[in-house]
């Protein structure tokens, strides 16, 4: 009996199916050329990754005239699904690790990229990823100048990882550390906590919602720099990804040894994104952020950032959330909307696995 006769549609032609990622696109040879010349280079044009050198050769004059110190940070992503509401996993790499330059208040510049592809991807889904990751370069104001391609057996991988490492410069007078908060200082947030987590979860089928929810992800530099000039002395700056806005407050406080308190009416939620926490006993509080900052800053300049947050997109529902006291130092109180207070702490683990 034939396949067809047994009910079991019969194995299309290899020259039907989809291009898909094989072993050979990452053996160094004729496949792997071809992958980076059609697939990536166009997506990533720059003069800089132009010659493919094994590395970027940048001025040390040009990035002088930004400021006197080099920032460096690296990060790797891993999402499923790949592409989500908002956004995917290119334009997270790209926006993450040129946010987590931002948020020390230094200019993002350039970005390495390096691509883990499991045997099987989709050829186009690949490029489509990348051509993302380009855009994303634009709109951030980096260039990637770099980058390495490999590729592992089916299994090994799930489906594609991403490292992006980046540089950025600092200008002179800039330095928010997680060591400097100070009591009287005021904690700011940009906007609307969650979303991110939120999203991913929509994204895996794992909730039946009818208003959708969009990922958070963009770039944050033009939005620290509006900041910085209502204030230079940002005394703490950090991008709320994973473990959300508990986490980096727990780090402040940990690393200034003050307490910080916050007031649950202040903090700004998604109607949608707290409907979804309370369907499933999550707390938004430490669900990941692709595009929110925390800042502190000194008590009498706070009405100053906020409203220049305010008045940039990316800020436009941002919120002083809170302030830091001396007591209890090493420790965050969330002043509940009943009028009692509660320890946020540190999470164990992870609410939620791999949403960044």
């Amino acid at each position: 009996m034939n396949a067809a006769a047994a009910g079991t549609p019969p194995l299309q032609p290899a020259a039907a199916r989809a291009p898909t990622v094989t072993l050979a696109h990452g053996a160094g040879g004729r496949a792997m050329r071809a992958l980076i010349e059609r697939t990536i280079l166009p997506a990533f044009s720059n003069p800089l990754l132009a010659p493919l050198e094994d590395q970027a050769r940048l001025s040390i004059a040009d990035l002088a005239a930004y400021g006197d110190r080099l920032t460096f940070t690296t990060d790797s992503y891993v999402v499923t699904p790949l592409t989500f509401p908002g956004g995917d996993i290119g334009k997270l790499a790209v926006f993450g690790t040129a946010n987590d330059l931002a948020v020390s208040g230094a200019r993002p510049l350039y970005l390495s990229c390096g691509l883990v592809i499991e045997e099987g991807l989709a050829l186009d889904e690949l490029a489509r990823i990348v051509q993302s990751m380009g855009r994303a370069s634009h709109e951030a104001g980096v260039a990637i100048v770099t980058g390495d391609t490999k590729v592992v057996e089916r299994g090994a991988a799930d489906r594609l990882f991403i490292n992006t490492a980046g540089i950025g410069v600092m200008p002179a007078g800039v330095n928010p550390s997680a060591a400097r908060a100070r009591p009287g200082d005021a904690v700011l947030v940009n906007g609307t906590l969650g979303d991110h987590g939120v999203a991913i979860l929509l994204a895996r089928n794992e909730l039946a919602l009818d208003a959708p929810v969009l990922s958070d992800c963009q770039p944050l530099y033009s939005l620290v720099a509006a900041m910085l000039a209502a204030c230079n002395d940002i005394h703490c700056m950090r991008d709320a990804t994973r473990g959300g806005l508990a986490t980096v407050l727990n780090e402040f406080a940990a690393s200034s040894r003050v307490g910080i308190r916050l007031r649950e009416a202040a903090l700004p939620f998604n109607e949608t994104v707290r409907g979804a926490c309370e369907i499933l006993g999550l707390d938004p509080l430490y669900l990941a952020n692709e595009g929110k900052l925390v800042a502190v800053v000194p008590g009498p300049h706070a009405g100053a950032v906020l409203a220049a947050m305010r008045a940039h997109p990316a800020g436009r529902h941002a919120a002083i959330i809170g302030e830091v006291c001396a007591e209890p130092a090493g420790n965050v109180i969330l002043a509940t909307a009943i009028g009692g207070d509660r320890v946020v702490d540190m999470l164990a683990g992870e609410q939620l696995p791999r949403i960044c």
